[in-house]
């Protein structure tokens, strides 16, 4: 998939997965990777500013596989901000999809 594609769609992803789940990095980079590929390096500062922008607070919890993990959990602001992402993306997309098909369904 195209990188800028992917870019631009990260942090409605990483959101998305955490509005009723508490997620750690390398799980929320191994479910996105599922449907398309992300590099784990790529997902843990994007991690970290939506923290520091408030959308997330975070905890350690032990794990029985290693250290402790550090889980992210979608704050108020950052459920108020996944909406508006979700309300955006929807409105995009049908008009991107529009467009293709009035350039290449004519």
């Amino acid at each position: 998939m195209n990188v800028q594609f992917k870019k631009g769609v990260l942090d409605l992803c990483v959101l998305a997965l955490t509005a009723w789940e508490d997620r750690y990095g390398y799980e929320l980079a191994v479910t996105m990777s599922a449907k398309f590929e992300v590099a784990v390096g790529s997902v843990y500062p994007l991690l970290n500013r939506l923290t520091q922008e408030g959308f997330f607070s975070t905890y350690l919890k032990e794990s029985s596989e290693g250290p402790p993990r550090k889980y992210y959990k979608l704050t108020a602001l950052g459920h108020t901000h996944l909406m508006g992402l979700i309300g955006e993306w929807r409105s995009f997309s049908v008009a991107v999809d529009e467009l293709i098909k009035e350039g290449v369904e004519r």
